[in-house]
């Protein structure tokens, strides 16, 4: 019975004692059995095989070219399924060398973009929850202050309506590394959507994670990444 999957999902999320809206209309059966509520939809959150309970890995760094029957490395290792990725190479930065001075070689600096898009019908919640109630969709992220340069990770998390286009919320961090103080831990990157207004549908999440090449390749890795939606209300942004 449709009521009897409807206590259940109370039951299991205290729904109606948070005031969220449960209309006959949405298919309690599916909700139940999709869990949306304080479960990561992000697939393969960790991609690099790290966790950030545990140090980084040091790079090794060997000074040595890659054999010459083996093409240099200029991409990072890891299982990047469920995640759409991309590679920008950026301009060699010669603004530090003063004129008349004979470069051997400079580090190229590639982005290496990874990004999903996650539909929150899809996931189990309804227009009701989003429109009126909206809940708290709390995104958080972490990455490895790999001090490869000043610049080495940035987020753009998009709250898209039903045409996954229109941008009705959108939250960016561009953060800047401190080179002369080296730790090389992980960063936590957090922020909560609340008050968002109606019509949201999707999320798309974005981060871009800094690569450097010369003679080897190391990369700034990420891990714990998260897009959760919670059924109660705790803070206001």
């Amino acid at each position: 019975m449709a009521a009897d999957w409807k206590k259940k999902c109370d039951s299991q999320w205290q729904l109606g004692a948070h005031g969220v809206p449960m209309p006959a209309s949405v298919d309690w059966k599916s909700v139940y059995e999709k869990k949306p509520f304080k479960r990561n939809l992000l697939k393969n959150p960790s991609p690099y095989g790290v966790n950030h309970t545990v140090p980084p890995p040091e790079p090794h760094r060997s000074g040595m070219p890659p054999p010459p029957d083996r093409p240099p490395q200029l991409e990072p290792d890891g299982n990047f399924s469920g995640w759409k990725t991309s590679t920008e190479v950026l301009p060699y930065d010669t603004s530090g060398i003063p004129p008349g001075a004979v470069v051997c070689q400079l580090p190229q600096y590639r982005w290496f973009s990874l990004e999903q898009h996650v539909d929150l019908k899809a996931e189990g919640l309804w227009d009701q929850l989003l429109d009126e109630y909206q809940p708290e969709i709390v995104i958080e992220d972490w990455y490895e202050e790999s001090q490869l340069h000043k610049s080495i990770y940035q987020l753009d998390v998009k709250l898209l309506g039903a045409d996954a286009k229109t941008v009705i919320k959108q939250h960016s961090f561009n953060p800047e590394e401190n080179l002369e103080h080296y730790t090389h831990t992980w960063k936590k990157v957090s922020h909560v959507f609340s008050k968002y207004g109606p019509g949201v549908r999707y999320v798309h999440f974005l981060h871009r994670l800094k690569n450097q090449f010369m003679v080897e390749f190391f990369n700034t890795k990420v891990t714990g990444s998260s897009i959760v939606v919670k059924t109660s209300k705790s803070s206001v942004k």
